[in-house]
């Protein structure tokens, strides 16, 4: 047991000596190792999806113990979870409309829960909520989005409303996070419950753009050619890999903030 802590901690320090151009070829390369183990694991890669669905309901229970239990929101991102909750409404109106399956029984019980989040943060615990670190613009978010799906959204024949609101929700999840990021970088320290919720989003996204890619992978291509035409396919796959990679250097600190038993994950200056 000790020698493989000792090594553990051999290995950990090399990476950390490590320029940062070598630790993204590190961090590409065990993503790689990571999707070539997730094919030939996983039979059927649509499990992946609800993996990634599964992995956000984590996450919010984590929230949910927290506000419950410990009766603070602070360091919680009350905006991140306005977009969460707008990016899946508009996504279940999207399901309604265009395609009815299991996404969408999960989809509506993580908005319903996020909807809880949000009320308890606005109503019930106000006094701990940290407005002053909250202080990412969403509409920096928002408008882009709408404006990005407008031009660029699916190509197929559903109603051209129906697509550019499908193209929103797409886009808008990418980076749905940015304000509880904006939060963390504020404060610097994360407490546990906090830290565990932005990990489970991590691993959900991780789950979701690997689903994407093994899908492209299988058939060849030929799923990105059954998304659509013109820019669309690859806006999708690009979105899904830039939701991964923002919480890519969250996630490495928050293992090695566990690695380290470490109760509060304390994050250096330039993370996220």
């Amino acid at each position: 047991m000790k020698r493989s802590s000792s090594k553990r901690a051999v290995v950990t320090a090399w990476v950390r000596r490590q320029p940062p151009k070598v630790k993204a070829v590190l961090a590409v390369l065990a993503a790689a190792a990571a999707l070539l183990f997730l094919r030939f694991v996983v039979r059927d890669h649509d499990k992946l999806f609800v993996a990634a669905e599964l992995s956000h309901a984590v996450g919010i229970a984590c929230l949910i113990y927290k506000l419950t239990k410990e009766r603070t929101c602070a360091g919680i991102s009350l905006k991140s979870q306005e977009l969460t909750a707008l990016f899946l409404a508009v996504r279940l109106y999207c399901s309604f409309v265009m395609e009815y399956d299991i996404h969408t029984l999960l989809d509506s019980a993580t908005l319903v829960t996020t909807l809880w989040v949000i009320y308890v943060i606005r109503f019930k615990l106000k006094s701990s909520y940290m407005e002053d670190k909250d202080n990412f613009a969403i509409y920096y978010v928002v408008v882009p989005c709408a404006i990005l799906a407008f031009i660029i959204h699916p190509s197929t024949s559903h109603n051209i409303v129906n697509r550019i609101s499908w193209a929103f929700c797409v886009y808008l999840e990418a980076i749905s996070v940015l304000p509880q990021l904006r939060l963390m970088q504020n404060t610097k320290i994360v407490e546990p419950f906090t830290a565990h919720y932005v990990f489970a989003l991590g691993i959900a996204r991780f789950f979701s753009c690997a689903h994407w890619i093994l899908q492209v992978i299988d058939t060849r291509g030929r799923f990105i050619t059954a998304l659509g035409y013109g820019l669309w396919p690859p806006m999708v796959l690009i979105s899904e890999i830039v939701q991964t990679f923002i919480l890519a250097d969250f996630c490495y600190y928050y293992v090695k903030s566990v690695v380290g038993g470490q109760l509060v994950l304390r994050l250096p200056s330039g993370v996220v």
